[in-house]
């Protein structure tokens, strides 16, 4: 089984050698590749990928010069990947790249792994961003009509051929959902398993920096959860 991991950075150039060493530490001998997308930084995110590559044979750089979202940035690194099954982490080690292996042993217990959708599940988080969750989780699953719990959780896994039948997602934060929500629909396993959500070792949060910017992020969840429901209704 060969499985890629997509991990989208922006401004990260302190945590990338940390992260690496993590990835090393927990991938190294298996078939993993890790596709670390520059996701349009502006500090020296590149020039550090670009010494550090030669040391990491697991590790494929893709750049893109003009960031246009979190979710571009995602689907950037899946299309670039060779692996059988994808998956996508984020870069500032509030969550683990290691936790992967967790997904892969999931993988690795059932009969039909294509039919999995695997997603962790965080827990150590603060209490306002529990409340938070909570909310949306819920508003989520009485929308889209199906239980829809910590979206924006941790690593995410699947079999690419699901990847390969999406149509016109997302290319900001709410990939996430549309995944989610995509995978339920197409009737997929879906398996959860318990992550660390830590603190982030450098740098500021993209999202979770202000009050304006958590609204700002609110309110596009949930213009996008409305069109999801849109969506479904017209295919029905």
């Amino acid at each position: 089984m060969t499985i890629s991991l997509v991990i989208p950075c922006i401004n990260e150039e302190k945590n990338i050698p940390f992260l690496l060493s993590k990835c090393k530490e927990a991938f190294d001998q298996k078939e993993i590749e890790v596709v670390l997308v520059d996701n349009g930084s502006l500090d020296n995110t590149q020039a550090v990928l670009t010494k550090l590559l030669p040391n990491y044979p697991f590790l494929k750089v893709v750049r893109i010069e003009s960031n246009q979202g979190y979710g571009d940035g995602i689907l950037t690194g899946l299309k670039a990947s060779s692996g059988e099954y994808l998956a996508w982490t984020h870069a500032d080690l509030q969550t683990d790249p290691g936790d992967l292996l967790e997904g892969m042993k999931i993988l690795n217990q059932q009969s039909e792994p294509e039919k999995l959708f695997i997603k962790g599940k965080r827990s150590g988080r603060p209490l306002t961003d529990n409340i938070f969750t909570i909310g949306m989780s819920f508003f989520e699953s009485l929308l889209l009509k199906t239980k829809m719990w910590d979206i924006n959780a941790q690593p995410t896994i699947f079999h690419k051929s699901f990847f390969y039948s999406w149509e016109d997602p997302p290319k900001d934060f709410s990939l996430d959902l549309f995944a989610y929500f995509m995978a339920k629909e197409g009737d997929l396993n879906i398996r959860r398993f318990d992550v660390r959500f830590d603190t982030r070792l450098h740098g500021e949060s993209h999202w979770n920096i202000s009050f304006k910017e958590k609204l700002k992020f609110i309110k596009r969840t949930l213009s996008y959860s409305f069109e999801l429901k849109k969506k479904v209704q017209t295919n029905a």
